[in-house]
């Protein structure tokens, strides 16, 4: 019999075999499954879209828990509006019915591909809005405990791209509960430019059906929206978080930078950390002023860059996990050498290492 792949469950359309891969529709069947393998002795890898893995070409010795739940419920809070999901429901198909039953607050991280479990793992955000900004609560799955629990988002640690569920198998997402804002208007727009291509200033707001479509169509324009005819969206979306500097190292890493760019070069920087005093860098324009740019290294190569957004590292067709990884590294190891900023990579790694 031949072994389940791994890359057909994945947005980088990569990974070996897997031993087998159950398919859990609900919260039941995914609890019954984790505990029958973990009786059992097994590691086991919990799958949901797939968008943010990049799994060796060897697979994964062991079953693949795929996790496929469905359940959507809206409700009331002190009257302030939330949607409870599944952590299987697609994450945009969310926001799309979000937006379609007249709520705003989610518009900002339209697009955005995978499931709605993975997304206060990685704390995602695009535009401007984290999940951070709008989550309720996350129930999880203790493996050890044999447990479902109700947390908070002040008990997850939450800071950019980051959560203490990140990196961890221990508990298991298998619902997420997000505020939403009433009447269709989004949350005050943060980033410059999608306020522009809306007509707006930063902190106004919009109709939150406008601003997903103006969202859809800026990620579009990256290759950020996933396209079975586009290759350039084969991928795990942004592959390198914007480095942050602290406040005492920040000077002397601008310096290095001006003398690759020029002084005259005016270097994206924006204010980070808890006060602001650390800044945070722009990934993709130190990847490009490194001299990486959009489709590198070319046409001929397995794995480049997207031609549409230096952040994004695309599986051409036919490449293997051991050609991204030899791509990344090269990107990264460049970055550093030009510039001194080591960037770290933002997807999760199964049985490799870049």
């Amino acid at each position: 019999m031949t072994s389940p792949v791994i890359a057909e469950l994945t947005t980088l359309r990569l990974g070996g075999p897997a031993r087998e891969v159950v398919a859990a529709s609900s919260t039941v069947e995914l609890v019954d499954a984790l505990a029958r393998f973990d009786d059992a002795g097994d590691r086991v890898l919990v799958i949901g879209g797939g968008s943010n893995l990049v799994v060796a070409d060897e697979g994964f010795d062991g079953p693949v828990v795929r996790i496929g739940s469905s359940g959507v419920e809206f409700g009331s809070d002190a009257g302030k509006p939330f949607v409870t999901a599944d952590a299987g429901v697609e994450w945009d198909a969310l926001v799309a019915r979000s937006v379609a039953e007249g709520f705003g607050g989610l518009e900002c991280l339209s697009g955005i591909p995978g499931s709605t479990g993975a997304t206060p793992v990685q704390n995602v955000g695009a535009y401007g809005v984290e999940i951070a900004d709008v989550l309720r609560s996350v129930q999880v799955y203790d493996r050890a405990g044999r447990t479902l629990t109700e947390l908070t988002p002040a008990d997850l640690d939450l800071g950019y791209r980051h959560s203490n569920l990140k990196h961890r198998d221990g508990r298991i997402v298998t619902r997420v509960s997000l505020w939403l804002r009433p009447g269709g208007e989004s949350a005050p727009l943060a980033y410059r430019e999608l306020a522009r291509a809306l007509d707006r200033t930063e902190g106004q707001t919009a109709d939150a059906a406008q601003v997903r479509e103006t969202v859809l169509g800026l990620r579009r324009s990256k290759g950020m929206v996933l396209d079975p005819a586009d290759p350039d969206t084969y991928s795990a979306g942004s592959f390198f978080t914007n480095p942050i500097v602290s406040a005492a190292e920040s000077a002397a890493v601008l310096s290095q930078i001006a003398v690759v760019v020029g002084p005259e070069t005016s270097i994206p920087q924006f204010p980070a950390g808890t006060d602001g005093s650390d800044m945070k860098l722009s990934a993709g324009w130190l990847i490009e002023r490194a001299g990486f740019a959009k489709g590198y290294p070319g046409d001929d190569a397995p794995v480049r860059l997207s031609t549409k957004h230096t952040l994004a590292l695309t599986n051409r067709g036919s490449a293997s996990t051991a050609d991204l990884l030899n791509l990344a590294r090269e990107v990264r190891d460049g970055v550093d050498a030009k510039f001194g900023v080591r960037l770290t990579p933002e997807p999760v790694f199964v049985n490799c290492e870049l």
